[in-house]
């Protein structure tokens, strides 16, 4: 069998390596530029919906949105309805850097697929949907307490 999550993880650390390089002068470290990302993109978003979309346990992300917050990238507001939640918005700050970030991500999507046919493209982004669907399932899974049989 062929070693495809292998592939997958070694061009996700190397993209996460350049990216955390890259953002190091706008002290956009350690994957936080993936959440300012999800918030600017949905200004308003509860810090669970965050760390759901980056596939990432609550803890992780709380931290990386203190950490934006502490930066003044992204601020939190009460709900008008439930003074419990907090909703996250980006900061003048973070509306600024998303453009950089926005450049990045295409310079690198362009980069990784340079070569291949459209259709190539497109079958690649369809099999990964595949797959995420597919993982997402035993992500749920575990991250309600459940094993996994092996």
């Amino acid at each position: 069998m062929k070693e495809i999550l292998r592939e997958i993880g070694m061009i996700a650390r190397a993209l996460d390596s350049i990216s955390n390089l890259e953002f190091k002068e706008y002290e956009l470290t350690k994957g936080q530029y993936l959440y300012l990302v999800r918030i600017y993109e949905n200004p308003g978003i509860i810090q669970e919906k965050v760390a759901e979309m980056i596939k990432v346990d609550r803890t992780t992300a709380s931290r990386a949105i203190k950490k934006l917050e502490s930066n003044g990238f992204i601020e939190k507001k009460e709900d008008e309805h439930n003074k419990k939640i907090k909703k996250l918005f980006p900061t003048e700050k973070g509306k600024n850097i998303y453009p950089f970030i926005k450049r990045e991500h295409a310079h690198s999507n362009e980069v990784a697929l340079k070569g291949f046919s459209q259709k190539e493209e497109e079958d690649i982004y369809n099999l990964l949907q595949r797959m995420r669907r597919n993982i997402e399932k035993d992500w749920e899974f575990v991250k309600k307490g459940n094993e996994r049989k092996y």
